[in-house]
């Protein structure tokens, strides 16, 4: 993640407004603009959505005038708007940072011990005209999670408390979510959202129409969350906030020969805190994608040797890079030629002089898109965990890097008598059984552990570094909370149990033999009543 913090991006957008106000160029706009977009990536990152709704409107404004050199210095008017905007949004940060809430979240939000952040408590106000069974089961399900719950009415006085980390929204009946929308006081909505702009704000049972969703949205809904889905669909939303998925800094070749456009790309990209690296010549493009392994390739159309379409045809023969998303630079208008060069192996166009905020936001969502299906084919869609050949393969790896004296404990998860809940409670209440296992094996382990769902209801889960004993103690704790992590469903709660197995490296030094022997020792526990952990024997 970036080393900039958002002192340093406020900063960087104040200095550079100055900047421009003094010099009134437009290469000084340009550095305004892309500091107000890495100010706006860095408010995401901390997941504070009132202040990028602000600072994106801002940025908007910022970029209708952004035009070229002739139309600048812009006009006084649409200064003192824009500096008015400025002034707005440092207040609002101040304002947050005053109470609190800013520096909670870079805690929350920066943290890597994932023991810390799901057990670290955090407020949610749950806003409804009444506690209906239904929410009281999921506040019920929140406190488990380690969340503090605080229940207000509709119209009530703004609690004088700390703003939560969360508001949920519920409406007045499951009968009518429209009319419910109808009932709901907009102003309220808007008031809340500029009191609480860290907050998490959600709207709980809508109905799956546009122009709902949309008013919610604009009067300051963070998330819709759909009437059909709401347990599961909330709950996952929720919890994934509190998790940081430590990823890898993106990662962009830049095909260029001319050294402005690539000083102008990298500016760009470094400001949404992307790495990238320059070669003037695609005869080197073999060499770099192989050593640099990047997430996107920025070609440009016309270069010494061969053109961009040439070197990207090339490189769509290799397998390893045939999803790898290319992106043209060039000055070429004519879009028969783009389209054609499309159709050669490009995934999109970006026509010279770019924007560079237009630049830097396309690389970014093209990766996104990329990483993200990339994920999907080794995560399982229900759980977000390693579905069971990446998890293999996962398990395959690490033992193949063991060296001498290492450790290593595999375990077998699997959920007790769950063919009973599917066909009492149906089957959404048994994939959120999954998922709340899931979830619970996700906050309660480390990052360096292997989790995945190794099929139906059963988890396989790999910790290294750790012994028999010890892996006994940290699944067993698990196991109890488990047995005690109420489930709601339209009825109230269930509680749910699991049973396991471990085995240890060496005693079974490949991963079929691991697999087998904590099986093995699954089949143990549950013959001996379920609900309890069972070592296997030493191989």
């Amino acid at each position: 993640m970036s080393s900039l913090t958002l002192d340093d991006h406020l900063a960087a957008s104040s200095q550079s407004w100055q900047d421009y106000r003094n010099e009134g160029s437009f290469e000084a706009f340009v550095e305004f603009t892309l500091s107000l977009n890495g100010l706006a990536e860095c408010l995401s990152r901390l997941r504070l959505p009132g202040l990028v709704r602000q600072c994106e409107e801002l940025e908007s404004a910022a970029l209708a005038l952004f035009g070229d050199p002739d139309t600048h210095p812009i006009v006084e008017q649409s200064a003192l708007a824009l500096n008015r905007q400025i002034e707005g949004l440092f207040r609002t940060v101040a304002s947050a940072r005053q109470s609190g809430q800013v520096s909670q979240q870079v805690i929350e939000t920066t943290t890597t011990n994932r023991t810390v952040e799901w057990v670290k408590p955090r407020s949610v106000w749950m806003i409804a005209p009444k506690i209906s069974a239904w929410a009281s089961s999921l506040a019920e399900q929140l406190t488990f999670y380690g969340f503090r719950v605080h229940r207000t009415r509709w119209g009530a006085p703004m609690p004088d408390i700390e703003a939560p980390f969360a508001i949920l929204f519920l409406p007045a009946t499951d009968s009518d979510g429209s009319e419910s929308v109808r009932r709901v006081s907009i102003q309220q909505v808007t008031r809340i959202r500029a009191h609480c702009p860290t907050s998490q704000l959600f709207y709980v049972g809508v109905p799956r129409t546009l122009d709902t969703m949309v008013t919610l949205m604009r009067a300051g809904i963070d998330y819709t969350v759909q009437r059909d889905d709401r347990m599961a669909s909330l709950l996952s939303r929720i919890l994934d906030m509190v998790q940081t998925r430590e990823q890898e800094r993106y990662r962009v070749l830049i095909v260029e020969d001319s050294r402005v456009a690539v000083t102008q790309i990298q500016r760009a990209l470094e400001q949404r805190d992307i790495h990238s690296c320059a070669i003037p010549d695609p005869t080197q493009l073999f060499e770099m994608v192989d050593t640099y392994s990047p997430d996107l390739v920025l070609m440009d159309m016309h270069m010494p040797n061969c053109n961009g379409v040439e070197a990207t045809r090339a490189l769509r023969q290799l397998p390893t890079y045939q999803a790898l998303p290319i992106i043209y630079l060039s000055s070429e208008t004519n879009v028969a030629l783009q389209v054609d060069a499309l159709r050669l192996g490009g995934d999109q166009f970006l026509t010279k002089p770019f924007n560079p905020v237009l630049l830097a936001a396309t690389v970014k969502t093209t990766v996104e898109r990329h990483r993200e299906m990339q994920r999907a084919s080794q995560h399982d869609g229900l759980t977000g965990l390693l579905n069971h050949t990446a998890a293999k393969a996962d398990l395959d790896n690490r033992l193949r890097h063991m060296r001498a004296g290492d450790r290593l404990c595999v375990m077998m998860i699997d959920i007790d008598r769950f063919k009973s809940v599917n066909d009492r409670y149906g089957h959404p209440v048994g994939d959120q059984v999954i998922r709340s296992l899931a979830w619970l094996l996700k906050g309660r382990l480390r990052s360096t552990d292997l989790i995945g769902r190794y099929g139906g209801e059963e988890f396989i889960v790999a910790t290294p570094d750790i012994d028999l004993q010890q892996a006994y103690g940290v699944i067993d704790q698990i196991r109890a909370h488990f047995a005690n992590l109420p489930h709601a469903h339209t009825e109230g709660i269930l509680r749910v149990t699991f049973s396991a197995g471990i085995a240890a490296y060496p005693d079974y030094d490949t991963p079929s033999n691991l697999i087998e022997a904590a099986d093995n020792a699954l089949l143990d526990a549950k013959g001996l009543g379920r609900n309890r952990v069972e070592l296997a024997a030493h191989g």
